[in-house]
């Protein structure tokens, strides 16, 4: 079966990609590599990398050349080297990636495709029927491509591999895919709808400056500020920073909690909470969002809980800090509307 995808900028991805879907085989969601056909110049566990590859052309290792990426051997004689992921979410449906070949320049990869399986356990992805998922692409040196296909898949996968024809170095690759949570057949236990493994994306933000705001919706509560949410310092007056989340399920949610972890002198000086039930994704300026958090104070590197005593449920939140500063979480807990 052909599948249908195209090349597309950077703008275009981050609006139609990125801001509406979740990078699922990302190192900070949980995704690993399970197995690769070569590394002998760079480690394949980089290229889920959350942070920008960086470059040292005065560094040199055992190997040769140090990359901030993954390289192979010269000289390949199979068809393809490859990397098999397994994602950090349950299943997925996939819709794009983004494969970075920064500073590999006469030895990027010249050509990429990407496939997919669903197999029950990590081991059987020796026997998985691989699907072609993104076809085969040409890359070019030191730059990001992005790919999408026509349709996000209809089949979920749990399993991903990258291949590069024939040989050569990837920087980093992200995919991205609409995440098919396992839901409890109890309706009754609450959950945490924001969540990226739940399904929850942040759609929309106000500024990201220091740490992107899909940080809030990472499982834990991190290792340092650099997987929190952070905004630049605002300098006027009645400022503040927003982020809207659309969860992964529509939610009566029962409770709110804002976690300040490793943000000790740049936590936000309040916070406040809207909620809003959206066919689809709201403006930040809607008339129908309602708040569920009035506007609180906060302190340095705690979980602050606030309970919501309405029983109305919600497909977004709006979480506003005032007038700045950094947050590590953002959940929603609550249970499921049918």
């Amino acid at each position: 079966m052909s599948v249908s995808a195209k090349q597309v900028d950077g703008e275009y991805f981050k609006a139609n990609v990125v801001q509406k879907y979740t990078d699922i085989v990302g190192e900070k969601l949980g995704g690993k590599v399970l197995a690769f056909s070569d590394e002998w110049f760079a480690a394949a566990e980089n290229l889920i990398k959350p942070k920008e590859p960086i470059r040292d052309a005065t560094r040199f290792v055992y190997s040769g050349a140090w990359y901030d990426g993954w390289e192979t051997r010269r000289h390949n004689t199979e068809e393809c080297d490859w990397v098999i992921f397994q994602m950090g979410v349950s299943s997925a449906q996939l819709v794009g990636c983004e494969v970075d070949t920064a500073f590999f320049n006469g030895n990027h990869a010249p050509f990429i495709s990407v496939e997919a399986a669903n197999v029950s356990s990590d081991s059987d992805y020796r026997n998985a029927e691989w699907e072609t998922i993104i076809p085969k692409f040409e890359c070019g040196p030191s730059q990001k491509h992005f790919f999408v296909r026509d349709q996000i898949t209809e089949k979920t996968y749990t399993h991903v591999k990258l291949n590069m024809y024939p040989d050569g170095g990837i920087a980093r690759f992200r995919l991205y895919g609409k995440v098919v949570p396992i839901i409890p057949q109890d309706l009754s236990i609450q959950l945490d709808t924001a969540s990226a493994i739940q399904g929850g994306v942040c759609i929309a933000v106000s500024d990201q400056h220091f740490g992107s705001a899909d940080n809030l919706l990472l499982p834990g509560r991190g290792h340092d500020m650099s997987d929190g949410w952070e905004t630049k310092r605002s300098r006027g007056e009645n400022h503040i920073d927003w982020a809207i989340i659309r969860l992964g399920h529509k939610t009566n949610i029962k409770k709110v909690t804002v976690d300040t972890a490793h943000f000790r002198g740049n936590f936000p000086q309040y916070v406040k909470v809207e909620a809003i039930d959206s066919d689809v994704d709201p403006l930040v300026d809607d008339s129908k969002w309602e708040t569920i958090v009035d506007k609180s104070k906060t302190s340095g590197d705690l979980e602050h809980d606030y309970t919501v005593t309405n029983d109305k449920s919600y497909t977004h939140i709006k979480l506003i800090m005032i007038p700045d500063g950094g947050v590590k979480r953002v959940r929603a807990w609550g249970t499921l509307t049918n």
